[in-house]
């Protein structure tokens, strides 16, 4: 194939002609570029408002580029703080409306410089560092948006951390200009160092409006419950400092006292007490031979021998935290990170995160008129529950205290948990240190709304030698839609169970355990063949439930997934005549207690059964073959505070065929040692878990004359 070459008038052409195609393609091309350059610089000098979405960066302009702005002298002033807001009154929630996310969006206002009309700033400091990293750390967070008509929680650049760098009157009337001030609703501001001499107030003196305050020296008087939130003062010297976590324990001190501007009353005091104490505390100042600058910061003495602050902190197992002239202090913050237990002697304090935060489990509170008994009081605690207050103090500075971005990320989570409490973090979220978890369970109280339908339950029996009845539960069983396997636990040492073809013949897996020990608490160990969350508990006698009478105990489980759902129900009374708690089994309108009999639950408190059982009871059970139902309904109530759920209208759970001797509950005895069992239980937890209710979950239609087919769980039973 030869290709053909055109040759014009002056000879063959050298080069080729673009084709139309390509030519149309270029000349796109280039209109493209030009126009994006045409674009590019319009919108470099187009005027832009002050609330533009660029995101909020000091990378990007710091605050020497900043624009400056002059607050004319006749500007508006906010009002003072309204001490009468709360959510409902001053927070407009409707700006944060629903997503998916249940996460407040937190729009942070340009960087702008401030001054009154003859050009003097109203901050002599600027941003502080601590500022910026706070609000670094914001606009790095999942709360931050750049766009303003999508925010929920505006806060402003201005920097009021610290109240002694601020005049007050310019300070406010820059918040005032604020484009989406609106009274300062739905706006937060950040303040750790409030109130001035001589009067130091505890709250922000810069008047507000309407504005939450994150303050860090609440008083019971300033501080407005479930509206503001209580925040520590950050110590950037411990913050410096690498303090390595000490194993909780005895240490070298009792009590060390490191405040260096003490009142003199209090010192006085602490130096009576050292007396009388001698080595166990040690009471420390500032060195007054030593020259001023960080070094002398971070160094205290006590007659000549100086010690290196904040280290010395974790040579003592209580630490002293003494109002000053503001009540927060940033000595909190130092003696937590140093795993020593702070006693906190501050009267009125609002101590911070105290909204979420259960300070007893991490700190002694004494008035501070017990000054004097401090030692005495610090001492009839116990040496286990020292330790334990330790280990919790540490893990609050780790977790709260330890950066400007804990407290802000900690600050913005209180505030979103009041406006989406239904997926607020709970107690536990906030108060307990992360854990090596169980890899097989997680804990009821963290799960979805409803756990799914789909895993259905493990069915777990325990029996001795009624094979006929064990037999007969099984058959029965097997017909629930939602069981997943059964799993039987033969508690027999001294016989085998049946061959494997004897075995009813069910469509679910069935496996059987032989436990070494006969215990009644075998039923509630957390085997591995359990993988469903939810477990059945059910006997070998209890023959008379229906497979609608379980498929339905099953559905209500799902919507409780944290309680005891079960069929039997009890009752604790208190005996005022024996002064002590009665065992009432007897037919009543009120129910505290259902029976592990027949009963659903969550396989996540086999766990807590087995390990985390207090005191002696799981051995107690095992001794007296008694009682192991009333004690996983204890240890259920205690966990999570609720009573647990009684279904179906069924009263009557004895066997027919089975005798005195058959039925262990059935013995007079028996009976006896479970109002024993009810008061041990309740000395050994300390308190009565137990929650008496006056409700039973039935199905809806059950009692109504419907025909059979339009009711999901016709055949409920009777009393």
């Amino acid at each position: 194939m030869c290709a053909s070459v055109k040759y014009g008038s002056r000879g063959p052409a050298l080069i080729p002609r673009m084709k139309t195609k390509h030519r149309i393609y270029y000349i796109t091309l280039f209109s493209v570029v030009l126009l994006g350059l045409i674009a590019t610089g319009m919108f470099q000098f187009w005027p832009h408002s002050i609330e533009s979405s660029a995101e909020w960066s000091l990378d990007r302009r710091s605050v020497h580029d900043a624009p400056l702005v002059r607050i004319p002298v006749s500007s508006p002033i906010p009002e003072r703080g309204d001490l009468s807001c709360r959510m409902h009154t001053c927070f407009d929630v409707y700006r944060c409306g629903y997503n998916p996310k249940n996460k407040i969006k937190v729009y942070i206002y340009p960087l702008q410089r401030f001054v009154d009309e003859v050009g003097v700033p109203i901050s002599s400091t600027g941003l502080s560092r601590e500022y910026n990293d706070l609000l670094s750390a914001i606009s790095d967070s999942d709360f931050y948006t750049d766009d303003v008509t999508r925010a929920c929680l505006f806060i402003p650049s201005v920097d009021v951390l610290n109240q002694n760098s601020l005049r007050i009157r310019e300070t406010a009337q820059a918040l005032a200009m604020l484009p989406r001030w609106d009274k300062g609703m739905n706006h937060l501001l950040f303040n750790m160092l409030p109130g001035g001499p001589p009067d130091y107030n505890t709250a922000l003196d810069v008047p507000r409006d309407r504005a939450l305050l994150a303050g860090g020296g609440f008083s019971t008087w300033t501080y407005r419950q479930g509206y503001d939130v209580s925040i520590p003062v950050y110590s950037p010297l411990s913050a410096e400092v690498d303090l390595p976590e000490k194993q909780p324990g005895p240490r070298r001190y009792f009590i060390l006292s490191s405040q260096t501007a003490i009142h003199r009353e209090y010192r006085v005091e602490l130096e009576r007490l050292k007396e009388e104490n001698g080595e166990a505390l040690l009471l420390l100042d500032k060195c007054s031979n030593l020259s001023q600058g960080l070094a002398s910061i971070r160094k205290r003495c006590y007659k000549g021998q100086v010690y290196d602050y904040p280290q010395i902190l974790q040579e003592s197992s209580f630490c002293v935290v003494l109002r000053g002239a503001r009540l927060g202090q940033a000595t909190l913050s130092d003696v937590l990170q140093a795993g020593c237990v702070p006693v906190i002697m501050a009267d009125s304090y609002i101590l911070p995160f105290s909204e979420v935060l259960d300070w007893k489990r991490a700190s002694v509170v004494i008035p501070e008129e017990k000054l004097p008994e401090m030692y005495t009081i610090l001492k009839s605690i116990p040496h286990r529950q020292v330790e334990e207050m330790q280990r919790q103090a540490r893990w609050f500075w780790e977790a709260y205290f330890s950066s400007m971005k804990a407290i802000g990320m900690t600050t913005l989570q209180i505030i979103n948990d009041r406006i989406y409490p239904y997926a607020a973090r709970t107690y536990e979220e906030w108060n307990n240190p992360p854990v090596v978890k169980w890899s097989s369970v997680n804990s009821p109280l963290f799960l979805p709304l409803i756990p799914p339908r789909l895993p259905g339950f493990t069915a777990v029996v325990l029996t001795y030698d009624r094979i006929e009845s064990l037999f007969r539960v099984i058959t029965e069983i097997s017909k629930v839609p939602s069981l997943a396997k059964l799993l039987v636990v033969w508690n027999n040492q001294n016989k085998s169970p049946p061959e494997e073809s004897l075995w009813p013949k069910v469509a679910v897996p069935l496996k059987v355990v032989r436990t070494k020990e006969n215990k009644l608490s075998n039923r509630f160990f957390p085997f591995d063949e359990i993988e469903t969350e939810a477990v059945l508990a059910i006997d070998d006698d209890i023959i008379m439930l229906t497979s609608d009478e379980l498929q339905f105990g099953y559905e209500v489980w799902r919507e409780f997934p944290d309680r005891l759902v079960g069929y039997p129900g009890r009752l604790h009374l208190w005996d005022h005549e024996m002064g002590k708690w009665k065992y009432e089994s007897e037919w009543t309108n009120e129910v505290s207690m259902v029976l592990t009999g027949a009963a659903f639950y969550h396989k996540y408190f086999n766990y807590l059964y087995t390990y985390k059982m207090p005191g002696d009871i799981k051995n107690w059970v095992d001794a007296h073959m008694n009682c192991e139902d009333i004690a996983m309904n204890f240890l259920v109530a205690n966990i999570t505070g609720k009573a647990p759920i009684k279904v179906t209208p069924r009263k009557k759970f004895k066997c027919p065929e089975c005798t005195a001797i058959d039925g262990l509950s059935l013995d007079q005895t028996h009976m006896v040692e479970r109002s024993e069992c009810i008061n041990k239980f309740a000395t050994v937890f300390g308190t009565m878990p137990l929650k008496v209710v006056e409700h039973r979950a039935d199905p809806v239609l059950y009692k109504d004359d419907f025909p059979e087919k339009l009711k999901s769980f016709p055949n409920i039973g009777s009393l």
